[in-house]
């Protein structure tokens, strides 16, 4: 079965989660997870350079292949979501820069990972901690989400285009029924 590496960021100024995943086939085991944190008194630039130096060692160390991203959410707070995109970027130049394949996702990977795009954190940690088959939940709550990143990177690469599937998870292998279309 191929192997591969993939990376998956949740990013963030206060905290940039990340975290490595190797796929086998259909089994998914954990490398190592993280989270970037960055204080608020520090300037913007430092607190920027920080995450993509940061960010710039883990791909080194483990030298993934790919990169699932979590897109920025504009919600009612703009500032906020200018904040995340900047820490975005930063985090993307370092990936960019070892020209490592990029998806990015919104609530595909609360959809992937827990069956429902309005999951919380939470129901986040458990699943990635069931499907990863780790000994405890991961933490903190962004390291989770990066490692779910990871793991939608994996669930949608077996779909392709238009495809759909049903997906269950048992301790570290994705059994899926794949189905060209479906009628409702």
């Amino acid at each position: 079965a191929a192997t591969r590496i993939i990376m998956g960021i949740d990013p963030g100024l206060a905290h940039t989660g990340w975290g490595v995943v190797h796929q086998k086939g259909a089994s998914l085991s954990c490398i190592a997870y993280g989270c970037v944190a960055t204080q608020s008194a520090m300037p913007l630039h430092e607190r920027l350079a920080k995450i993509y130096t940061q960010i710039s060692a883990v791909v080194l160390r483990y030298k993934p292949e790919c990169v699932a991203v979590e897109t920025v959410w504009f919600g009612s707070n703009a500032q906020s979501a200018f904040a995340t995109g900047q820490a975005r970027g930063a985090a993307l130049t370092a990936c960019g820069q070892a020209s490592m394949a990029l998806a990015e996702y919104s609530s595909q990977i609360k959809l992937a990972v827990v069956g429902a795009g309005s999951a919380d954190k939470g129901q986040v940690q458990y699943m990635v901690q069931q499907v990863l088959g780790l000994e405890k939940i991961p933490s903190p709550d962004h390291a989770a989400d990066a490692l779910a990143a990871a793991i939608c990177y994996t669930i949608i690469g077996f779909l392709g285009k238009g495809g759909c599937a049903v997906i269950s998870f048992l301790r570290g292998t994705i059994a899926a029924l794949f189905v060209d279309s479906v009628v409702i």
